[in-house]
This record gives structure tokens, C-alpha cells and sequence, in this order.
């Protein structure tokens, strides 16, 4: 009898992605009529805010990779990025473009340096830990002015934002340092990137535009994908289970229970999750903002899963971005908690 369940339980471990794929194909049977609107809003929210702020970005990126500028803020930010961060100053490229551009431009970076040696395999999964953030364009237009209606929020969450991207850096700096004298030796390699002329301009152009069209579909891909998953877990009254068990920790924290949906919302996917949340309505909006930055410096399951795919093509692990997600949530929270009690001016409580 025990070796009958025994190899019960066994096989159910090797089909357990087979049964999962299958419960969600009957889910989406079965919650047709609100999975159905859900897939349109996901695909609204892409075409209308991802696309126009992302795509040009990647473009931008995939263009600046066969100029000089890497190699150019490499030799003038080394003596920033080596003693802080433990990379060298080409990783100052991923750093800033992670900032400015948004998901998943920063981890696109540090892969795209692994491939052309631009990097070694150390300082890349450093870079993976710190460089893939929210940009500044969703967190003060998006979040801050059109959720929150307060473009101050929407400052407030940035700053700490990248100070939280600033600490993990700074701590990840340590990641694997004993590989460091092998990092000199792929440091001596040279990018395999086909430098940009005027002969070959449109050839690189649309290989940029190509590689940026790929990247922009895999996000909506994900994000079609979540917005149904979202949808099935409400109507099968999963998500409202799951949020009853994080009640107690929310009341030990003095978080109000009703932030646990839309908390687990946003540790799924981002922007549904800070939109539910900013929606709810508190005299002490400083557990919205709060709850907004720790899920700004996760980023979701769903930016995770796109990094995923991302890093699967290259040797790189994606621990290290998984555990700086977490860290720089939590520093993100303790930044913000520390400005809403310390400025007067960042404290927007009724």
C-alpha cells in the first residue's frame, strides 16, 4: 500500500507541470466570461502604455550597443561602478538605461553583455541584482500622477526607488567576488558587435527594430498571460483564500486586511495590483504608498518569468535577481516609511 502511494506521489511530481498546463486550459473554459474581458484589458494596457513607452526605448538600446558609448562610460565611470558595485564601468550602460527605460531593459542589458563578453559571468549576475528596475516615466506618470493623482507620490516612490537599487548593488557587490581574477580574462575579449557606419546603418537598424519587436512581444505575452491568470484565481475564489491567510500578518504588521488581495494581485503583476491598491481608500494613505514601493522594487511575478526567458538563453543565474528583487522591495518599503516619517512634505495622510 505504501509503495503503491509512494509511487503515486512520484508520479504526480513528474507530471506536475503537465497537470497544471491542464487545469489552467479548463479554467479558461470554465471562467470564459470573465477571462475573456480580462485578455482585452491586458491587451489594452500593453498596446496603450507599454508599447509607446517601452519600444523606442529598446530600439534606442539595441542602436547605442554598436556605438562606442559603452566603451566610453566604461573608462569614465569605472572608478564609480568598480568600487561600488564590483563590475567594471561598462556596467554603467545597463545601470542607466535599467533606470530610465523600465522592465526588462536592465536585465536585457546585462545578458546582452554576457553574450558579447562585454562582462564576465560574475559581474553580469551583479548587474542582473540591481539593474533591472521601474522606470521613471511609469512611476511618476503612471503610478504617482494617474493612480495616486499626486505627482509628489510619484517622486517620493522614484527616490527610493533607486536608493533600494543602490543598496542591493552595493550589497551584491560580494556575489561570487572569488571569480573576479576570471573576470579579467573576459574583460580582455572584445565585443563581437558590428560597429554602426553609414554603410551599414539600415542593416543594423532593422536588425535593432527586429530584435526590439521580439523583446515587446514576449512582455505582452506575459502580460495577456497574467491578466487572464488574475482573472481565473478571482473567479475561483483562489485569490480571496489566499487572502485570508495573509490577513494575520498584514494585522500583526497594522496593515488593514483589505490591502491582501490587491497586495497578492501586485506580486503577481505590477500594475494591476498598484492600481487596485492606490484605488483603496485610507486616511493613512502611507500604507498604499508603502505597499506601492515594496511592490515597485519586486517588480511581479510576471517582469520575473520575462527575465527568466530572458537569462535562459545565456549561463547566467537568475538567483541572484530573484533574491535582489526581494531585498530591494523591502528596501524600497523601509526607504519610504523612513521619508513619510522624517519629511513632513512626503507625508500624505488625510
Amino acid at each position: 500500500m505504501f509503495s503503491k502511494c509512494h509511487f503515486f506521489v512520484l508520479k504526480i511530481k513528474r507530471n506536475t507541470f503537465a497537470i497544471i498546463f491542464l487545469l489552467f486550459s479548463i479554467s479558461l473554459l470554465l471562467f470564459s466570461k470573465n477571462n475573456l474581458p480580462a485578455v482585452k484589458s491586458g491587451l489594452a494596457l500593453w498596446a496603450n502604455s507599454v508599447v509607446p513607452s517601452l519600444f523606442p526605448f529598446f530600439v534606442a538600446t539595441e542602436l547605442l550597443m554598436h556605438t562606442n558609448i559603452i566603451t566610453y562610460l566604461g573608462r569614465k565611470l569605472e572608478f564609480i561602478m568598480k568600487p561600488l558595485f564590483n563590475v567594471n564601468g561598462a556596467g554603467s550602460f545597463a545601470f542607466i538605461m535599467g533606470l530610465i527605460s523600465g522592465y526588462p531593459v536592465g536585465a536585457k542589458i546585462a545578458c546582452k553583455f554576457r553574450e558579447e563578453n562585454i562582462c564576465s559571468k560574475s559581474e553580469c549576475e551583479r548587474l542582473l541584482s540591481f539593474t533591472n528596475n521601474s522606470g521613471p516615466l511609469f512611476i511618476i506618470g503612471t503610478v504617482g500622477i494617474t493612480m495616486f493623482g499626486n505627482t509628489m507620490i510619484g517622486i517620493l516612490l522614484l527616490l527610493t526607488h533607486i536608493l533600494s537599487c543602490i543598496t542591493v548593488g552595493f550589497i551584491f557587490r560580494f556575489w561570487k567576488s572569488k571569480n573576479d581574477t576570471i573576470s579579467i580574462n573576459h574583460n580582455k575579449k572584445t565585443s563581437t558587435q558590428e560597429s554602426v557606419h553609414t554603410s551599414n546603418l539600415g542593416k543594423i537598424l532593422a536588425e535593432s527594430i527586429t530584435n526590439s519587436t521580439q523583446t515587446i512581444l514576449l512582455i505582452g505575452g506575459f502580460i495577456v498571460l497574467f491578466s487572464s491568470i488574475i482573472s481565473i484565481l478571482k473567479a475561483s475564489h483562489i485569490l480571496t483564500l489566499a487572502s485570508s491567510m495573509l490577513s494575520p500578518i498584514f494585522n500583526i504588521l497594522n496593515i488593514p486586511s483589505s490591502f491582501s488581495s490587491s497586495f497578492i494581485t501586485g506580486l503577481l503583476e505590477i500594475t494591476n495590483g498598484i492600481g487596485e491598491i492606490s484605488s483603496i481608500p485610507e486616511k493613512a494613505i502611507s500604507i498604499n504608498i508603502i505597499l506601492t514601493a515594496f511592490l515597485l522594487g519586486w517588480g511581479g511575478l510576471s517582469v520575473f518569468l520575462q527575465v527568466f526567458s530572458i537569462t535562459s538563453k545565456t549561463d547566467l543565474s537568475i538567483k541572484p535577481y530573484l533574491y535582489g528583487k526581494l531585498l530591494q522591495g523591502i528596501f524600497s518599503a523601509i526607504y519610504t516609511f523612513l521619508a513619510i516619517s522624517i519629511f513632513p512634505f512626503f507625508n500624505f495622510n488625510l
